[in-house]
């Protein structure tokens, strides 16, 4: 099992970031978390297979139709996840 911490960093608040990432999440059968940060970035702990983290690493860099990503910030995560949720902005 990969874990990774995001921070990405553009425009991606209020073009639902949040909640495509969590249906892509799903689609690539990833565990985690995502959630807006009051910086205007967005936050999320992904964990999977290799290839799942890095599936999901790549659609980060892009995001949904409207977002504008400027960068993502990639470190080790931590942690073991069941599924993958919505969790409340910080």
């Amino acid at each position: 099992m990969e874990v990774r911490h995001l921070i990405i960093t553009g425009s991606v608040q209020g073009v639902a970031y949040r909640a495509s990432m969590a249906r892509q999440a799903d689609a690539l059968g990833i565990n985690g978390w995502v959630r807006n940060r009051s910086d205007g970035s967005v936050e999320a702990m992904v964990a999977g297979t290799p290839e799942q983290v890095a599936a999901m690493m790549n659609w980060a860099r892009r995001g949904p139709p409207g977002a504008q990503v400027e960068h993502v910030a990639v470190e080790l995560g931590s942690g073991e996840f069941s599924r993958f949720e919505l969790r409340l902005s910080v």
